[in-house]
């Protein structure tokens, strides 16, 4: 999704563009004069762009922001704890209760359970009390400026001002996420246009203060990202002692059926049909928490690209609709902070892939951990240890 060239390289292509053309970096001022006429030239009335750009400005706290993700370091057990608690629980069942005809209209239109709902609604702004106080369209116009993404939130600016031309958008009051999202779930500007749902029937798409239009409005973005109807997301699961780990993963794929010819046993119930395809993801090794993630699991990412977020939501849609608290089990000791980024740094100079030293132990990671445990001859599970640093 990211683009790969430098933030040098952009900036110096940027002298030999034309205004409007110019994606990134350079004058703050000279940027959002370019983007006023592009605005124009998209067919925007110039009083309204004028009316949109005006004292807009940079905001130093939302690169800050961008730059400071530490909580993601931490590993799927701790983290979850963290986000979970029995107050979180209750309140989500009963915003499930109160707003009940909301969501059995979202699963009888959408498909979209309303755990999983519930679970994006208390994790992005604990159920719309806090939806963020950042300036969105001057978010999206310093994340656009900034040469690290612009081609993820320079889209974003123009689909705010369309919804700004609708009534649904104040330049100068709208607030969110650092980011640029908006709302009670928490959706960028293009999503709203795309999938903003009126569900309160005022006129407007108010995902700020309109919990029935967040929860629809969310519901069919879901939807559209390719959630499917009536199928399980995410299942607490026991592996056997002689499981090929390096069958984990979610780059791999097997059908229910061969889960369970391998052992797979479902901790609660019975597992999903056996024809359905599924991951085993073991977030802390063999010896931690075990699920399978089944294709909606993959609907996820369209939302967060943090595995452990999203695994975290996926499982606290579950123990919203009533599952059992996983069985945490005794993960070996894993990497923190220097030691991670030291590692990652080892595998980039064995000729692996793993995305930016970061810290944080993403798919990229985790893929290169899995090869290099093979190729040690270690339990394959891509949890990375003390040991397999040691043996780096």
């Amino acid at each position: 999704m990211f683009s790969r060239m430098s933030a040098f390289a952009v900036v110096a292509l940027l002298a030999a563009a034309p205004l409007s053309a110019q994606t990134c970096g350079g004058s703050f001022s000279n940027f959002v004069g370019g983007l006023k006429k592009e605005a124009v030239q998209r067919g925007h009335a110039k009083s309204n762009v004028d009316r949109f750009f005006a004292s807009a400005r940079q905001d130093a706290g939302v690169l800050k922001a961008d730059r400071a993700q530490g909580v993601f370091q931490m590993p799927f057990v701790d983290f979850s704890r963290r986000l979970i608690s029995q107050g979180r629980i209750n309140k989500g069942r009963a915003m499930g209760k109160k707003y009940n005809a909301v969501f059995n209209k979202i699963e009888r239109d959408y498909g979209v359970s309303r755990g999983v709902l519930l679970a994006f609604w208390a994790f992005e702004t604990d159920y719309g009390s806090f939806q963020g106080d950042f300036n969105t369209r001057n978010a999206l116009i310093t994340l656009a400026h900034d040469c690290r993404r612009p081609e993820l939130f320079r889209p974003q600016i123009f689909a705010a001002l369309e919804l700004y031309k609708r009534g649904n958008f104040d330049p100068a009051r709208t607030t969110g996420a650092w980011a640029g999202e908006i709302g009670m779930v928490q959706m960028l500007p293009q999503d709203i246009l795309d999938n903003g749902v009126d569900a309160d029937g005022d006129g407007h798409v108010s995902l700020k203060t309109s919990a029935p239009d967040a929860l629809m409005s969310g519901g069919k973005m879901l939807s559209h990202l390719g959630w499917q109807a009536g199928q399980p997301w995410l299942q607490e699961v026991t592996i056997p002692a002689d499981l090929d780990l390096s069958k984990s993963g979610t780059d791999t794929k097997l059908s229910v059926k061969e889960w369970q010819r391998m052992g797979l046993r479902a901790k609660d119930g019975s597992l999903a049909a056996g024809s359905l395809k599924a991951s085993l993801l073991l977030p802390q090794g063999h010896k931690g928490p075990a699920f399978l993630a089944y294709p909606n699991f993959d609907v996820y990412f369209e939302w967060n690209q943090s595995f452990t977020y999203v695994l975290t939501a996926a499982y606290f849609a579950n123990r919203l609709e009533g599952a059992s608290i996983y069985t945490a089990g005794k993960p070996d000791q894993g990497l923190v902070g220097a030691q991670m980024k030291q590692l990652q740094q080892k595998l980039q100079s064995l000729g692996y892939d793993v995305g930016k030293i970061d810290g944080i132990l993403g798919a990229k990671t985790r893929a290169a951990v899995q090869r290099e445990q093979q190729r040690l001859g270690l339990p394959a599970d891509a949890w990375p240890t003390p040991a397999l640093l040691n043996h780096l």
